[in-house]
């Protein structure tokens, strides 16, 4: 989940105004609404602090990213090859359309 998003269950979850959740955890309403608009992004400090002001914890964990599925990408691959001999072929022009200078 987004860090918007995270900051935005917690404080209606917990029933409180962006106001009072941005008091709470020492922060301006204006910063708070930057950041659950996801104009920007907070801190991990600030984003466990603002979770924590809401009554709730938050788990940050590194996760190592894998690569796409080969499955997936091989029928990604042959839809678009697919795609492409379907597309119409346009031979290329003998003459040229405009006069030639030189």
């Amino acid at each position: 989940m987004e860090a918007a998003n995270l900051m935005r269950v917690a404080r209606e979850r917990a029933g409180l105004s962006k106001r009072e959740l941005a008091r709470r955890a020492r922060t301006s309403a204006a910063a708070l609404v930057t950041y659950e608009q996801g104009t920007r992004d907070p801190t991990v400090g600030t984003l466990l602090r603002i979770v924590q002001a809401a009554g709730a914890d938050a788990d940050v964990r590194v996760v190592t990213r894998r690569g796409p599925d080969p499955a997936v990408a091989g029928r990604r691959l042959e839809q678009v090859l697919e795609l492409a001999e379907a597309l119409p072929v346009r031979r290329a022009a003998r003459h040229l359309a405009f006069p030639r200078f030189g």
